[in-house]
């Protein structure tokens, strides 16, 4: 393996390392006494199913004053229990209503309306600007997207992910992150997705780098409307070309490839490797596309500003429960109510959440990579030094080959930083015949792999000025 390895332009030691695909090392992850998804309750996730089901409907043009019913009160409540989770913890989260007012758009928002997030942060204690977010959509409908009135449960879409959300920040806060957690139940969803344009907008304007977002939207049922179930798999949605891409990318990767390397599909990519370390967990199944058919959800928003994101979602759709108006036809029964849930479902689903952002917040930004391998017979690689690296692992595949594998691990000989920034290694590999990577680690904390390739960066593509 470590015959491929010609230099190293940094001080760096190779140590033989056989990894599985995806980048994760082989081998089974066991659960320890410090495994936060061992404390995920299906206790309380019924209950804050209950209550936010209590509130009759969700919807984003719902009522905003009535204090019990509507999308104004369940925003209050989750923001109040954000706040409760905060004074636990001694004010450990960092609570705020992000939102602004939305005008008419000739399509799902007939008026000027309020769009409210609940969002809690979770400031890491080494890199604050780096952040995770976690996301479900608090809004509910019901058939006529314009229906506010009604009562429109929203159990499984999204009740699912916002109440896993909850618990997640229930959990996490009470541990310390080098980096930064954010947890979102965003509105707005149903109309257009503009909660999430609302935040990710926020999150830029703080200067933030965001290393992932999971968004949660629908895990709470294992059964599709034509009785095909499938419990043990989640399925996670993940681009190919990048949304914010620009003319200049677009022709840069037609000759040097990365049109199934974003930050997206890497990120994808890593879930599933780590899902795969927990064979009696919740696996995933990767869905090579933004989103479902002719659907969309809130991680578009945050990849059209060129953010890492992913949807995560059930295995198969039950449409007789989502998008429906509460009734019984001809013996069957529609409408997302509780009662479709499957909590044992939903609870695993949560667990690999949990376990996804323990890790990921504290693992290392990846790095930003590069490959010249231009009418040679080897390919110097080069990447930026991620803050809080103790370690790299170094991956190749072939081009035509979906998944990583058959890394090397690369460690300092000294803890100093490269002057430049920099690592660089020579490859004993023809470029055009592969595709490198690397991740960067901290213990047993690794980043998605970044790739070498045009787009590969997990950071916004630099847009040309107007």
């Amino acid at each position: 393996m470590n015959k491929r390895l010609l230099a190293l332009a940094a001080p760096f030691a190779i140590l033989a390392s056989p990894l599985a695909a995806d980048g994760h090392s082989e081998g089974t992850a066991e659960a320890t006494l410090d495994d936060p998804g061992l404390e995920v309750s299906e206790a309380r996730l019924r209950a804050d199913m209950d209550t936010i089901v209590g509130f009759g409907t969700r919807h984003t043009l719902s009522t905003q004053t009535d204090p019990e019913r509507g999308i104004g009160a369940a925003v209050d409540w989750a923001l109040a229990e954000f706040g409760r989770m905060s004074a636990a913890c001694d004010g450990c989260l960092d609570v705020q209503p992000v939102g602004r007012v939305v005008e008419p758009d000739g399509r799902r928002i007939p008026e000027p309306t309020l769009i409210r997030n609940a969002v809690a942060i979770q400031w890491g204690s080494e890199r604050p600007k780096e952040v995770i977010i976690v996301q479900g959509h608090y809004d509910s409908r019901v058939t006529d997207p314009l229906n506010g009135t009604d009562d429109a449960p929203g159990a499984n879409d999204d009740g699912s992910g916002s109440v896993m959300v909850l618990e997640a920040a229930r959990i996490l806060s009470s541990r310390e992150y080098p980096s930064t957690i954010i947890y979102a139940l965003l509105t707005g969803e149903e109309q257009g997705l503009y909660g999430a344009g609302i935040l990710a907008d926020w999150v830029t304007e703080q200067g933030m780098t965001v290393k992932a977002v999971l968004n949660n939207d629908m895990i709470g049922n294992s059964c599709g409307s034509d009785g095909y179930c499938e419990p043990d798999v989640v399925r996670v949605f993940s681009e190919g070309l990048r949304a914010d891409s620009t003319e200049k990318l677009r022709a840069r990767q037609r000759r040097f490839g990365g049109e199934n390397d974003s930050p997206g599909r890497n990120l994808s990519r890593w879930l599933a490797g780590f899902a795969a370390q927990y064979p009696d967990g919740m696996q995933v199944r990767q869905i090579w596309r933004t989103d479902r058919m002719g659907r969309g959800g809130d991680q578009i928003p945050f990849l059209d500003r060129g953010y890492p994101a992913v949807r995560v979602t059930v295995a198969v759709e039950d449409y007789d429960h989502q998008h429906q108006d509460l009734r019984t036809e001809d013996g069957v029964n529609y409408g997302d109510t509780v009662d479709e849930i499957d909590f044992e479902y939903l609870t695993r689903a949560s667990v690999l959440n949990v376990r996804a952002l323990d890790h990921l917040a504290h693992a290392p930004m990846p790095p930003i990579m590069t490959a010249d391998g231009a009418v040679r017979t080897d390919t110097e690689l080069q990447w930026t030094y991620s803050a809080g690296a103790t370690h790299f692992r170094y991956f190749d595949r072939r081009t035509d080959e979906p998944y990583w594998d058959n890394g090397v691990k690369l460690t300092p000989l000294n803890s100093g930083v490269p002057e430049n920034g920099m690592v660089t290694i020579a490859i004993r590999r023809r470029a055009d015949d592969w595709i490198f990577g690397v991740q960067a680690c901290n213990g047993e904390y690794c980043s998605p792999v970044s790739s070498a390739v045009p787009g590969g960066a997990f950071e916004p593509v630099e847009q040309p000025e107007e």
